[in-house]
Parts: C-alpha cells; structure tokens; sequence
C-alpha cells in the first residue's frame, strides 16, 4: 500500500534530515519535510520560460517532474563560511567551521537523507563527487555534508516538457548512485537495494516480497515514460558540434535574447562556479607602539555565474567582455568541457535551464541551430 510510505519517514526521521519535495508558493521547491508534505496528486506543466503546477484528480504520489531545486543547495550551500580569521599582535589564527563526523554542519550534527531524488540528478551527483572531494583543493564543508548522506532515488515515471535526460543517457531510469530506489506502482511502490546502508534501512521496514509482476510493472512504466518525451540533443555528435562551430554566427543571435540573469547557472544541478571573499570586522588598536589594527573576519564563498560580467576579471582585463562569448562559455562548458575535464557529461538532461529561462532560450534548439543542415 503507497500509505506506507509513510514507515521511511518514522525510520529515517530520527536519524536524518529528511530533504525532499514540497510545494512552496505554487512550486515543487526542496526542503527539509515531514510525509505529509509531500505534494501527493500535483502534475506540473513545463515550458521554455514556463512553469505550472496543479492538483490532477488521477494523479499519483509522484507525478511531479523535477522543479528549479536540486541536491546542489543543501551539499553546495549558495553561502559558506569557509574559515575565520583572527590578527593578533602575535600572529595569525585561522578556525575551520565545526564540521561533524556524522555529516553535517548544522547544530544537530544530522546527517542529509534526500527523498525522491531522480536519475538526472544522481548524474550530476556523481560529478559532484568527482569535483569537489576529488579535486586539487579539498572541500570540506562539502565533504562533511555529503559523508553519510542517504540517497532514496526514484525512478522518473513522468517527464516534464522540458526533460531530454533519455538522450543525454542520465534517465529516467536510475542505475547506481542510491541507496534505495523507489518505483511507484499503481498500488504499491517496489523497493530495491543500491548500497549495504540501504539494505539495513530496508530490514527495519515492513516489507512484502516483490515478485515477477511487480518487476514487469516497474519495467513497462519506465518504457512508457520513455515514450513521453518530446525533447532530445544529438548527444553522440558531442563536443564536436561544439568545437566546429566557436565561430557560428548563431551565438550572436543567442546573445540577442539573452538577459545575463544566470538563472539558468542557478537552477542547473551540475553548474559549481563560485567566488570568494572576506568579510572583515575591524578591531582595536594593540601593542605598545598603538601601530598594530587587530583584524577579524571570515572567507565566505558564494556560487557566482560565468554570466556575470566580471566573472572574467583578471589582472591586466576581461577576458570574456561580450555577451555571445559568456553564453558560448556555458553552453561549451555543459556540452563540451566537462566531459574532457571530468569524464562525465556537464548536461545531464533535466531540463531546468530552459523552464527557469525568463527568455524561454532552449538549449536544446540552440544545439540544433549549430547542425549544418542540407
């Protein structure tokens, strides 16, 4: 029964911070929930620039597609407190944030459990992982954010207008990368195993035994959602459409359409630039001579955008001053870039860009325009 739905929550609840979907001023937002926040019986309407979303008497628990939020926010907080800083007369002392060994970094110490999570975003997960723990600084307020954290991943049964993730090879269905995977069913939902964490959370839950049936199900609800898209990429003719084409003339009429608000970087769930900077509280003056100015303060970093105009800022210039370069940059670096830098895609499909792009600019279309056509 989908009521029981409600056992993860009365198992996970004292042992994590349950993140999952609610609605929050007429949008499927991310947030810390209880089970009835769930937005059960809600099916969303999404377009270039559009997005709606509204009770549907047939609808199931889950027949809501993907809105602006992603696992990004909670493990990539938009602001971090990276260390504090204090001068003394003496010397200089730097405090890390108090990062807990459960994985986390709020009061409670809790670690993240995420519920509903889909295929797209397990993806860009994955290159999460690869990037900041893996890379050449280490990122520990994401490292103590991500320890720990339990994935309950379930399978996309119902695309918004604006998902290719079945072309881009990240969905709907989810592969690895979870803890648990959920199915829903017409009755029930199937459960099964990702990790030795999840199979213990599944021994403390009530569960029947799926059989052959269940499985046929899970297996023609995930073709079925496959037919339902409407939207894909030429993703086997990556990077080198790309790569081919820095020079077309079609980014110019990109960059006239274009507003700069980095929405798009905002809402994408693969996008990580950020910038840094102190913040700095001015102390008294010490020492014998009265010459040394006790300082304090603490390096926050913030996400920033390859949209902004001066994120190209350097000594001696800009390096990226117009608009068609700063689109071409993104786009180049979703289609083409990353998976030369990390081995994985930088687009993952979800479509995110093109509903929260308040000038509809699709970047499916845009790919389609650099294709030389006979």
């Amino acid at each position: 029964m989908k009521s029981r739905l409600k056992d993860f929550f009365e198992v996970l609840g004292p042992s994590y911070r349950i993140i999952g979907p609610k609605i929050e001023n007429g949008v499927v937002i991310l947030a810390e929930i209880k089970y009835g926040d769930i937005p059960a019986g809600y099916r969303d309407s999404q377009k270039p620039g559009r997005y709606r979303l509204s009770p549907e008497k047939d609808s199931q628990v889950f027949s809501f597609s993907s809105g602006p939020d992603s696992f990004k926010r909670f493990l990539n907080p938009p602001l971090a407190e990276l260390f504090h800083f204090h001068r003394f007369e003496t010397g200089l002392g730097i405090t890390s944030p108090p990062f807990s060994e459960k994985g986390g970094i709020s009061e409670t110490g809790l670690p993240i459990c995420f519920m509903g999570i889909r295929a797209c975003d397990l993806w860009a997960l994955k290159l999460y992982d690869r990037i900041f723990p893996g890379g050449r600084v280490r990122d520990r307020t994401y490292e103590s954010l991500r320890r720990n954290s339990l994935i309950i991943a379930f399978n996309c049964l119902y695309p918004s207008g604006n998902c290719f993730c079945l072309s881009t090879g990240t969905g709907p269905e989810v592969k690895d990368t979870f803890d648990v995977a959920v199915t829903e069913l017409k009755d029930s939902f199937l459960l099964e195993e990702g990790s030795a964490r999840g199979k213990e959370i599944l021994g403390l839950l009530p569960l029947g035994h799926a059989g052959e049936r269940q499985s046929l199900e899970k297996r023609e609800r995930i073709e079925t959602c496959k037919a339902l898209f409407r939207k894909s990429i030429a993703a086997d003719e990556l990077p080198e459409i790309i790569f081919r084409n820095l020079d077309h003339p079609h980014w110019e009429d990109i960059a006239r359409r274009d507003l700069e608000c980095g929405n798009c970087t905002q809402v994408c769930p693969t996008c990580f630039c950020n910038t840094s900077y102190d913040f700095v509280y001015p102390g008294g003056i010490s020492g014998e001579d009265k010459c040394n100015l006790e300082l304090s303060g603490r390096r926050l970093r913030k996400w920033d955008s390859c949209f902004s105009r001066d994120f190209a800022q350097v000594h001696g210039g800009n390096f990226r001053l117009s608009r068609k370069a700063r689109y071409r940059h993104w786009m180049a670096h979703k289609l083409a870039y990353m998976q030369d830098q990390f081995g994985l895609p930088g687009c993952v499909g979800c479509g995110r860009c093109i509903t929260w792009c308040p000038a509809g600019i699709d970047i499916t279309r845009e790919l389609e325009a650099l294709r030389p056509h006979s």
